[in-house]
């Protein structure tokens, strides 16, 4: 029975190391005036409580380390990291039983690194992991989640690079980071373009699009998947709608696969703001550069047939009249981009919900 990720020869001097440690803490607990037999007893009682599912007495028997207290056996195993805990499962059912409490890997999901919103991980494994159509599990089959498999096959993934692209710039970044690492301008409001409007399937600006984002991350696209989100675009329930969603689709997949991109998913941007939320139904209301769109969203699927609403109205507007009240006050600027940016640097807008 193996590990859940790809086990690796232990650094020399590491397994000494564990044996004294464990000699040590074995010493000092045998040493207390205060350990009797009802203290062991208790220990173990508590140990053989981490399982939902019973077991005999005999089968749950650390055998010398039934001596130790509950606590900390388990300080001891979350000292020795994720890799070493899992190694344990190989030696019987009693240490399968110890370390695959879940408790334990809620613990090393939040002590990495870099650590794992806890939240985040809960919503996309109970709502997300069954793929399309969601699905929620039950409440009482969330304790039958195995953290450490998660664990293990979060480990195993390679990070992903995602692209929340729209008409007015986009942001990219990593899967591993809350917040994306930088962004570039998508469309250009004047006589040149910088990439062209993402909205517009174009191939070649496509790819001079995503040829740019993967230069600015410094990172190849034959090695990382792409999570890209997708605008909102030809949102009425008709057939030629249906055909423009599913050509954007299309020129966007060959752009990328032509870049050789190892995988690709493309997300709808109204469910990924929902998902966001932790939320797989609801009503999201995008204001985005040049549209402001309201989406009614069932269990992860945008209900075109219910009506998606949206009006010409978005931050380009807000851009414009901005432009029109410097004019007003002989201050003349006829770049577009850089009275966006100081719209987006120097104003603070209040939005009134009635």
């Amino acid at each position: 029975m193996g590990t859940p990720w790809k086990e690796r020869d232990n650094p020399p001097g590491k397994l000494p190391i564990m044996t004294a440690l464990f000699r040590k803490v074995l010493d000092s607990i045998s040493g207390r005036p205060s350990l009797n037999s009802n203290s062991n007893s208790d220990s173990v009682a508590a140990r053989r409580s981490l399982r939902w599912s019973a077991s005999s007495s005999s089968s749950l028997s650390l055998g010398v380390f039934d001596r130790l207290p509950l606590d900390v056996l388990v300080q001891i195993v979350r000292l020795a990291g994720p890799k070493d805990a899992a190694k344990l499962c190989v030696a019987s059912k009693s240490w399968r039983s110890l370390v695959s409490d879940n408790r334990l890997w809620i613990f090393f999901l939040q002590d990495e690194d870099e650590p794992w919103n806890w939240d985040s991980v809960f919503f996309s494994e109970m709502n997300l992991r069954s793929g399309y159509p969601v699905q929620i599990y039950p409440s009482d089959m969330s304790t039958e989640l195995s953290l450490m498999r998660i664990y293990g096959e979060r480990m195993k993934v390679p990070g992903a690079v995602i692209i929340d692209g729209g008409s007015g710039y986009c942001k990219f970044g990593w899967s591993k980071y809350d917040s994306p690492s930088g962004r570039s301008a998508t469309f250009l409001v004047s006589n040149m373009q910088e990439f062209g409007n993402i909205e517009s399937p174009m191939y070649s600006r496509l790819r001079h699009f995503f040829a740019t984002i993967y230069s600015r991350m410094q990172v190849k696209t034959s090695t990382q998947p792409i999570v890209l989100s997708l605008p909102i675009c030809h949102y009425d329930d008709t057939d030629s709608a249906r055909a423009s969603r599913r050509q954007l689709k299309e020129a966007i997949h060959s752009a990328l696969f032509d870049m050789n991109v190892p995988a690709v998913c493309t997300v709808n941007q109204a469910i990924l703001a929902l998902y966001a939320a932790h939320k797989t139904s609801g009503i999201v209301v995008n204001i985005g550069f040049q549209a402001t769109s309201v989406v009614p969203i069932l269990n992860g699927k945008i209900m075109h047939s219910v009506g998606v609403e949206a009006i010409g109205i978005g931050a380009l507007k807000v851009t414009g009249f901005l432009k029109e009240q410097m004019q007003q006050n002989n201050i003349n600027c006829e770049s577009l981009y850089t009275i966006r940016t100081l719209k987006e640097v120097n104003i603070f807008m209040s939005l009134l919900l009635f």
